[in-house]
């Protein structure tokens, strides 16, 4: 999507201010000065981030230091105090799409990312923007991004801020004034076969900055994580995390010459074979080693036509790699033989933990597959692993060598199958918190099944962006709605036959004990997809949710302090600084990511305030948040004239469900329901799906996959919707 903002790199405050308040309605607290820098802005350092535990009030990465654990060494707000936690500020994104980053704050300064890769820099103690940075994305990425045009998060290091971008560039920005300093390309390739995209925050590793790419939920993406010179941008190392096509010659790396043979010879090479570093990113300087978490393969069912399938190294891996030469140092394959998209992307957490043998430096990994590992960070030797959620995916692990055990109730090859977890993932990228104190971990986790099936023998064919895996949660499965799409598929009660666990959508924040794999207390969240966690020297653990409230529990016990009213959805993880002995609570608030193809529940804030996005901060003493104004959906204006091929509609159906659910869903959602359009949009449809005409607006053009025929039908199955949303409400009194 084109930004909103347009595609001025940088703007003098007063013009900026001038330019965007209209359109953000920007609400700081009352102007105050800011702490001071005692150094130049954004002046991160190796010194500084190996001594972060002596500036409890920074923030100086996404995860809060180096060991990425969001965790908090402030200790004014306890469990005596936080109900006085009020309003401090906020700020307005000028965005309704998805927001995932967790802010850094610097010497008094905040920088937050949003979408496409846009960077703010606002005074932490007043919200007074102090620039903006526009990586003039083109709007075509944004159809390319599996779940919205998302961002995690930014890394500052000595005056700079570095931000990866949707479109693959990675951008040096000076922390100063916001202009950019440099600007490189980390992508292999450029072309709508290979579509890549980048959204996780890049990491810094000594004299190097670290980043991956995203794609592997569509073809011919090939997974792999890269270096560049932190001063200069210059390019140092690709590390590839998936072989390339064996007829091109022998392997481009040495350590996939191992890999190759974990493939099915007969797989699809042209597929790119996925396995991308879309989010977990980890330095340890002591051992100079960068630690990535792999996605799915591709495509997602190895199985298909009749194959084998193999482990697929190192898909759905945690690996270690010398941060020198970009060399294999370890792995440890979490999921070998994924087929249900279980990522190991999901963030990592140093800690140092005794399992009985001594300390140990560890790292930790809340896997979308339903387990917590705990893994030797010298040597990838797995200390534990526990699962955290229900899994029927596997019948455990073997105790000697960690290798999940298959369940052939997993099997959808032949037929549909209810499994734990689903696509989802019992953890998602919302990051956990690990208190060292309470030596507790805090999960977001989601318990939500899928059926699952081989869409290869059904009408819909290829869904994009499920790489021919449809998996439908137990809500919406309804056999005979998706005749039309998928054929005849068995009830519900017959799949959820011998499973003790519910067939339904639940969420939970855990409190988990690593070591011993115990829960320590639960409290259900909101929808399942919800924050990401903070927790606090002070004892408290913070969690926001779709409902659009800042819930505070206690971290030892897990019970409800207070619950605060944003107004706004939260999937992001919120943070915590000081300001001159001040301590603040702040996250970024916005609807979107994984579920953008479903709409709004109904009892969220997106859904009943709409999808501002925002920075809300909050303070000891502040009052109520503001809430954006409630929304309401005009009644269905009259549709165009039905049209009368029913084929054509039919035909319409399956396009609009392979093509465009992803993103527009009927209902409010992140994008606009297209059973409402206007008839101005209706008389542009052509051109706005074949030509760009919306370009402008963030919708892309699609006519290297659509032909005109199929654009009308899909537009009749529009009309046809519509109609049916119209007659409907006409019917009732």
């Amino acid at each position: 999507m084109q930004s909103i903002f347009g595609t001025a790199r940088w703007l003098p405050l007063g013009v900026l201010a001038i330019a965007l308040v209209g359109a953000c309605g920007r609400h700081p607290a009352p102007a105050a000065p800011s702490q001071p820098p005692r150094t130049a802005p954004g002046s991160v350092t190796a010194e500084r981030l190996v001594h972060a535990a002596r500036e409890p009030g920074e923030w100086l990465t996404p995860g809060g230091g180096p060991a990425g654990a969001y965790h908090s060494g402030l200790r004014e707000l306890n469990a005596t105090n936080v109900s006085r936690l009020g309003f401090a500020w906020e700020y307005a994104l000028g965005t309704r799409r998805g927001l995932e980053a967790t802010p850094v704050v610097v010497d008094g300064v905040m920088y937050a990312s949003g979408n496409f890769g846009r960077v703010y820099a606002v005074d932490a103690a007043t919200g007074q923007e102090r620039w903006v940075y526009d990586p003039e994305v083109d709007g075509q990425w944004g159809r390319y991004a599996c779940c919205d045009a998302v961002n995690r998060g930014v890394a500052v290091w000595q005056g700079r801020v570095y931000v990866g971008a949707l479109d693959g560039y990675l951008h040096a920005i000076d922390a100063a004034t916001g202009r950019r300093i440099w600007k490189v390309d980390t992508l292999p390739e450029r072309s709508p076969q290979h579509p890549y995209t980048l959204s996780a925050a890049p990491v810094i590793a000594g004299d190097r900055i670290i980043v991956g790419s995203a794609g592997a939920d569509f073809a011919g993406v090939r997974g792999y994580v890269a270096a560049y010179d932190v001063a200069s941008g210059a390019f140092r190392w690709r590390f590839y995390t998936v072989p390339r096509d064996p007829r091109a010659g022998p392997q481009d790396q040495p350590h996939l010459e191992k890999a190759l043979a974990s493939w099915d010879p007969r797989h699809r090479w042209e597929a790119g074979s996925g396995a991308t570093v879309w989010d977990g990113i980890s330095y340890d300087p002591d051992l100079q080693l960068v630690y990535i978490g792999t996605g799915n393969g591709a495509p997602y069912n190895i199985k298909e036509g009749g194959r084998k399938g193999g482990d697929d190294l190192y898909a759905a891996a945690i690996v270690a790699i010398h941060a020198g030469s970009g060399e294999l140092a370890w792995y440890y394959q979490t999921t070998p033989g994924d087929r249900w998209d279980y990522d190991s992307t999901q963030k990592m957490i140093f800690a140092e933990l005794d399992l009985g043998h001594g300390p140990r430096n560890v790292l930790m990994q809340a896997a979308k597959n339903g387990f917590y590992y705990v893994l030797d960070r010298a040597t990838g030797e797995v200390l534990a692993a526990h699962n955290y959620a229900y899994v029927n995916w596997t019948l455990g692990l073997d105790p000697g060598t960690h290798r999940p055990r298959p369940n052939p109730r997993a099997e959808y090859a032949t037929q549909p199958r209810l499994i734990f977890p689903g696509m989802p993932g019992a953890h998602n990228w919302q990051p956990m918190s690990y208190d060292p104190g309470a030596k507790l971990a805090f999960i977001p986790t989601i318990e939500e099944p899928m059926i699952y099936l081989d869409s290869g023998r059904r009408p819909a064919g290829l869904i994009e962006g499920t790489f021919t895996v449809p998996g439908f949660p137990p809500e919406v499965y309804d056999p005979a709605a998706m005749a039309s799409l998928f054929g005849s598929l068995p009830p519900l009660e017959s799949l959820k036959a011998g499973i003790p666990a519910p067939a339904a959508t639940r969420g939970f924040l855990r409190a988990l004990d690593p070591v011993t794999g115990k829960i320590a207390w639960q409290q259900p969240s909101a929808t399942g997809w919800d924050g990401g966690v903070l927790s606090t020297a002070g004892g408290l653990v913070f969690q926001g949710d779709a409902l659009g409230q800042l819930n505070v529990y206690a971290a030892d016990s897990g019970r409800l302090l207070m619950r605060i009213e944003l107004g706004s959805s939260v999937m992001a993880a919120p943070m915590s600084y000081s300001i001159r002995g001040e301590q603040y609570v702040a996250l970024l608030a916005g609807y979107g990511g994984g579920p953008m193809g479903l709409p709004f529940p109904a009892q969220s804030a997106a859904y009943r305030y709409g999808n501002a996005g925002r920075i809300i901060a909050l303070k000891l003493g502040g009052g109520a948040v503001p809430k954006p104004a409630p929304i309401a959906d005009l009644p269905f204006a009259e549709p165009p004239p039905r049209p009368t091929a029913v084929s054509r509609v039919a035909h319409g159906e399956v396009l609009y469900n392979r093509y465009c659910s992803r993103c527009h869903v009927f209902g409010r959602g992140v994008l606009p329901d297209l059973r409402r359009m206007t008839a101005a949009t209706h008389g542009l449809f052509n051109a706005i799906v074949l030509d760009g005409a919306y370009a402008a607006k963030g919708m892309a053009r699609w006519d290297d996959v659509l032909t005109g025929d199929e654009t009308e039908a899909i537009h009749a199955y529009l009309i046809e919707q519509a109609w049916q949303a119209y007659e409907a409400e006409r019917a009732v009194p």
